[in-house]
């Protein structure tokens, strides 16, 4: 008995004792998780509050850590006696959660439109910026190329434009803060999931600056109690040319210039035996594209970190272009005590973006047969053609020239955030959270061009300028949350938010001329020996204040309510006029859990959602209630001058808030398994109070007053959805996604009773994105009655138009075609989409992304009367197209040399609109995960793959033209050789920096 007694008391010596909590990736309690000494019987779970006590019989035993949902941890106990553990949601999981502000969401609990991409998916195509990653994968986002230069940003339109002058970009939330700057400063690799809030019951949560939708990003944080782990993603590839310009060659040149009998005199460097390719000469064969990025994460049993630097380059098959962007991110968590939690993220990145002076108009405008060498083979300074004197650049030029003719813009930018996180320990399920957000951005330009650069005269004196601007921001929200199930059918969640926030911006700049040394380049404006100008200074304050409360309840997950009521003081706006306070409710229904619904069993998952909600914007500049003074100077003989101030916008004192009300109806379905789901929703937005500049007559004195005017409406329609075509047959699987999306935009009403604005191109009934012209429907021809009536002084060959005129009784016009024949016509696609697939075998997967639109109209500058190549004189270069001759009468182009408006065709801008369909491959890629064959350590991965970008398109009229990209590339304003007439809000294909067509190589590496 003595010895029994011996040996239970050194067994009960060897027990320990562990406790310990379990929470999820989010820092919140796990009950009832499931807690197993391996090996044996020995087991218990978790309270509510996530806490856990077990008996483990000796140090080398291990405990299994397992919750529905999440992936089970096994943790080596090792002699502690307290151990705190974080498990991640399961893979599968994570599809089903979503973020919908200030918290999260099951998928089948949400009654908000939201979409959902996760990181990793983001990922699949090697991208600058998140907006180029998502490009054509999220129904309802419109996302499109503004420019083509290296680090140009794209825009983002969700569900249509609602406003007129106003902002239209949507709010941009990183990890819960609002983000002030750029889209293209967020490293895609940092990335844990995309959600974006569509509708306004998801958006009123954020209120005003929620108006244009919502973008919430996730980064990437450490894990509590995970052990470090190292994090290498790198690509690099060449970018080569995806198609020039379509100028015509020097035969062709020849033979435009004799179908018009113009020019027919060659310029002093011109010759009909030579045949010169300026593209050729101008642009690099390939250019790099590479990405590094590198990151540490992990935690210990009260914290977590994690740590990353990235490196992104981009270079311009012009020379001396490129766009090269420095990030780094830091985040850590860590627990104070078993009701406290507390933590920060900063991102930063420094960026360059250089050789932006550089453009290609040109080289495309040169004549072919022009010479650009002299007798003894040296380049010559200009070339001088019959009416034209045009300095040469060619890509060696310009590399030699890279010191003394330079545009640079440096950006930092660093995003900081604070948060602190306290579980009211006597209430269960009450939680009070607050938020810091600390942010400043800075911009700096320099440019300098040497003497007679660009110029035809050699003499021509050096410029420089710099520019500057500076933004601080910050942000402070105070949040209580409470979170209670009851009797484990009733689940409620409240929300309830106090937050003011502060932004600051100041730019300046300054210019001189005739530096005295090209080594001064812009560092020394003060040393100019010519004029030195000091730029219009530019400085404002704006604030923001808001309440917002939020009521999410569930029952028996069956039945889901969510209602929100928000209010916000904007200090842009008229005293009496600062705050609105707005609703939003949405209500769900889960079908399949109801009874009746049981024995279907082909339907996983049917869902019901209708949401109403008023969101509101008040996205105009700072101080627009008081009104605007200009300066003019006046001289007084050679040496005195005063300047003169005069009001050139009157004040507004009624300035309030412009409104949206969206009714959205949604269908969710899964069916066979899972293997097939979706989402169908139908959304109707009426946009009120539009905030607008409303133009005076110009006997009032004054040009314009800022006002709430107007009204227009957003509806359509968007499908997403998702297949599981086949998996595990023999190592085979397949997947596939597609999304189709219309938006029909229309202005509905104007200030005063108007109907039209032809200024600006707006008319009722029609797209906010409307153009205002002629329609072209054919060519004249031969024999073709009225020509004379409706062209006095036409010319066979030349662009007819569409007459809307009467006729007499005759049949015959009443009147040549005028300003009243112009019609409206609408830009936006009638349809838009994408779609994805992956096939994979084993190790080896096969990705493929595109995206389409069908209808609409494209703008092409290049063809069109601004953009000056079109001509169709041979007075300069030509795109090449198929025009009128007597012998080509059924061509789509009008006479060289016919009757001219200015130095264009007639009606030459009707040449510049084509339609805008087409179906785009944006990326294919094959890739290898070695984990399947070489590397058997689960803490090691690695996968490899290769990637083709923009390989080919299909379907476009624009592209079998000029075979071109047809995506478009420039602002309305931008890149075209006269002012254009197009309002900047409409993209246009302009001469900008050509397409390219990439080729990367990448690897993925964790350990």
């Amino acid at each position: 008995m003595i010895a029994f007694f011996a040996l239970f008391v050194v067994a009960a010596h060897a027990q320990t004792q562990v406790k310990g909590r379990v929470v999820d990736d989010q820092g919140n309690a796990l009950p009832g998780v499931s807690i197993l000494v391996k090996g044996t019987s020995t087991s218990t779970t978790t309270l509510g509050t996530g806490n856990f006590s077990i008996a483990v019989p000796a140090s080398s035993s291990v405990l299994v850590f397992s919750y529905i949902g999440f992936t089970s941890r096994e943790v080596p106990v090792r002699n502690q006696t307290e151990i705190n553990v974080t498990l991640l949601p399961s893979a599968a999981e994570l599809e089903q959660v979503v973020v919908v502000g200030y918290g999260t969401q099951r998928k089948e609990s949400v009654t908000g439109s939201v979409a959902n991409i996760s990181g990793d998916k983001v990922r699949e195509i090697p991208a600058p910026n998140v907006a180029q990653a998502i490009q054509g994968r999220i129904a309802g986002v419109n996302i499109s190329q503004t420019s083509t230069k290296p680090g140009a940003t794209m825009q983002i339109l969700i569900r249509g434009q609602r406003s007129l002058s106003a902002s239209n970009d949507p709010l941009v939330v990183l990890d819960g803060i609002p983000f002030p700057g750029s889209i293209g400063d967020i490293n895609p690799n940092d990335i844990k999931s995309l959600d974006i809030l569509k509708d306004a019951s998801a958006t009123a949560i954020y209120g005003s600056r929620g108006a244009n939708g919502v973008i919430l990003i996730t980064t990437n944080r450490g894990q509590q109690g995970a052990p470090a782990k190292v994090s290498y993603n790198s690509y690099t590839g060449l970018q080569t040319l995806f198609a020039k310009y379509p100028m015509m060659d020097g035969p062709e040149f020849i033979a435009l210039r004799k179908a018009a009998g113009l020019f027919t005199t060659n310029g002093v460097d011109e010759s009909n035996d030579v045949n010169t390719d300026w593209q050729d000469l101008f642009y690099d064969k390939s250019a790099v594209v590479t990405s590094h990025d590198v990151g540490v994460s992990g935690g210990s049993t009260t914290g977590s970190y994690s740590f990353g630097g990235g490196y992104y380059q981009n270079q311009s098959l012009i020379p001396t272009q490129q766009y090269t962007r420095y990030s780094m991110k830091a985040s850590m968590d860590q627990q104070i005590a078993s009701f406290l939690r507390i933590g920060f993220t900063t991102n930063n990145n420094y960026n360059l973006s250089e050789g932006n002076q550089l453009g290609v108009y040109g080289i495309l405008s040169n004549s072919p047969i022009a010479n650009p060498y002299n007798a003894d083979g040296s380049l010559k300074r200009t070339i001088r053609m019959p009416q034209d004197e045009s300095w040469i650049y060619t890509r060696e030029l310009t590399e030699n020239l890279s010191d003394k003719w330079l545009n640079e813009t440096r950006g930092f930018a660093t995003y900081n955030s604070f948060y602190g996180e306290v579980n009211i320990p006597w209430v269960k399920g009450l939680k009070y959270r607050t938020n810091l957000g600390l942010d400043f951005i800075q911009s700096n330009n320099g440019n300098y061009t040497g003497v007679g650069i660009g110029s035809a005269t050699a003499t021509t004196v050096s410029t420089a300028g710099v520019s500057n601007s500076q933004t601080y921001h910050w942000t402070l929200e105070n949040l209580l949350t409470y979170d209670r199930t009851f009797s484990e059918k009733h689940n409620i969640n409240v929300v309830a938010l106090y937050s003011a926030e502060q932004n600051k911006f100041n730019s300046s700049s300054m210019s001189a001329r005739d530096i005295p040394s090209d080594a001064f380049q812009f560092y020394n404006l003060g040393q100019a020996n010519g004029e030195l100008t000091i730029g219009n200074g530019n400085y404002s304050l704006s604030g923001l204040m808001s309440y917002m409360g939020r009521v999410m309840y569930a029952y028996d997950n069956r039945y889901l309510i969510s209602a929100t009521i928000r209010s916000d003081a904007s200090s842009r706006l008229a005293p009496g006029h600062k705050w609105n306070t707005y609703p939003a409710v949405s209500v769900g229904w889960n079908l399949m859990n109801e009874n009746f619904m049981k024995g279907i069993t082909a339907i996983d998952r049917l869902k019901i959602r209708v949401g109403y909600g008023q969101t509101s914007n008040q996205a105009v500049n700072p101080y627009q209630t008081l009104g605007l003074l200009s300066s003019r100077p006046y001289n007084f003989g050679d040496n005195n001058y005063a300047t003169g101030y005069y009001v050139s916008q009157l004040p507004s004192p009624g300035l309030g808030w412009e409104y949206s009300q969206t009714w959205n109806y949604g269908l969710d379905f899964s069916l066979l398994k899972s293997r097939l789901t979706g989402t169908f929703e139908y959304y109707v937005t009426n946009t009120k109070d539009i905030l607008l500049g409303v133009a005076l007559p110009s006997t009032a004195g004054v040009g314009s007053y800022t006002a709430n005017i107007g009204q227009t409406q957003n509806k359509g329609w968007e499908l997403s959805v998702n297949g599981n075509i086949f998996n595990d047959k023999g190592g085979w699987s397949w997947d596939v996604g597609f999304n189709l999306y219309a938006n029909r935009n229309k202005l509905v009403a104007l200030a005063s009773g108007q109907t039209r604005d032809e200024g600006n191109a707006w008319f009722v009934g029609h797209n906010i994105n409307a153009i205002y012209d002629f329609e072209k429907v054919g060519l004249w021809q031969a024999g073709d009655p009225y020509l004379n009536v409706l062209e006095p002084g036409g010319n066979v060959g030349m662009i007819k138009v569409k007459y809307t005129g009467d006729f007499d009784a005759t049949g015959k016009p009443t009147r040549p075609i005028g300003a009243a024949d112009r019609q409206i016509m609408d830009v936006d696609p009638k349809l838009s989409g994408g779609f994805n697939t992956r096939v994979a075998y084993k190790g080896f997967d096969l990705n493929v992304v595109g995206l389409f639109k069908d209808g609409g109209i494209l703008l092409s500058t290049l063809y069109g009367s601004s953009g000056y190549l079109n001509l169709l004189s041979g007075r300069r270069n030509n795109v090449k197209v198929d025009y009128w001759t007597p012998e080509n009468t059924g061509a789509k182009y009008p006479k060289p040399g016919g009757i001219a408006s200015g130095d264009n065709p007639k009606y030459g801008s009707t040449l510049g609109y084509f339609d805008a369909s087409f179906l785009k491959i944006r990326t294919i890629s094959l890739g290898y995960d070695f984990n399947q064959s070489l590397l058997k350590d689960s803490r090691v991965k690695l996968r490899m793959y290769l990637t083709v970008q923009n390989p080919f398109v299909m379907f476009s009229p624009y592209h079998r033209e000029s075979g071109m990209d047809p995506e478009t590339n420039s602002y309305g304003d931008e890149n075209a050789a006269v002012a254009s007439v197009y309002p900047r809000r409409i993209l246009t294909i302009g001469t900008n920096t050509p397409s390219t067509r990439n080729y990367v190589a990448g690897l993925n590496l964790t350990f």
